[in-house]
């Protein structure tokens, strides 16, 4: 099992993030943290494979605390998860190691890519022998993140499917959300919300419930798969 650290100032997201990670085989959630001092603190203790790393922490970027990590050389790898797009922190997280660079909003499915992604690059290596030049290409393979979009049909949007799944999460909890409550809670058009949460149930990433009532016509209620 991969070992994951949870690091995000907010709360709620955290917790959010935690859910995500712990429905990944193969993976298990060691500790959450919401600063950058008791995300420095677990890692010291040991037993941590990867951190799951928001950027805007209390007093401390996540790119300040994995600058701090590499220099302790501790044996822990890093996926930035932030809203910040601007080119010069995906560069800056570049150099500092970050493995991957997740874009706020996203999706459980972008996680899981970036994650699965991780542990093949993680299952190339083998400490008891050396790797020859198809090991090494093989292990580096596992690194590229997934194509944008991919597993979208045309006409979708990544981030905005993102921002559905997230309000249906973050506000359906212990009940469920029509097209129209979520349209109003992301700003987008009922059409528009009904599409994305009909892709969203098709796709096992939210759950679809029909209730029937005098008009004949099933309400269409959405909640967390």
């Amino acid at each position: 099992m991969i070992s994951v650290l949870v690091v995000d100032d907010d709360f709620y997201v955290a917790r959010i993030n935690a859910h995500y990670v712990s429905g990944i085989p193969g993976f298990r959630v060691a500790g959450i943290a919401h600063s950058a001092a008791t995300a420095l603190e677990t890692v010291k203790r040991g037993g941590i494979d990867l951190i799951l790393l928001d950027q805007h922490l209390p007093n401390e970027s996540g790119l300040s605390v994995t600058r701090r990590l590499r220099g302790l050389d501790l044996d822990v790898d890093i996926v930035m998860v932030t809203a910040d797009r601007r080119p010069t922190s995906v560069r800056a997280a570049r150099r500092a190691g970050v493995l991957h660079y997740l874009v706020k909003p996203f999706t459980c499915e972008s996680l899981r890519e970036r994650l699965e992604s991780y542990a093949r690059m993680r299952s190339a290596f083998d400490d008891t022998a050396e790797m020859d030049q198809h090991a090494v290409d093989r292990s580096l393979s596992g690194l590229p993140a997934p194509e944008a979009g991919r597993n979208l049909p045309k006409g979708f949007s990544e981030r905005t499917a993102g921002l559905v799944a997230r309000v249906v999460e973050e506000h359906g909890a212990g009940r469920q959300l029509t097209a129209q409550e979520v349209s109003e809670l992301t700003r987008i058009s009922r059409s528009t919300a009904q599409r994305y949460l009909k892709f969203l149930a098709d796709n096992g990433r939210l759950r679809l419930t029909l209730k029937y009532g005098t008009s004949g016509r099933p309400e269409h209620l959405y909640s967390q798969a």
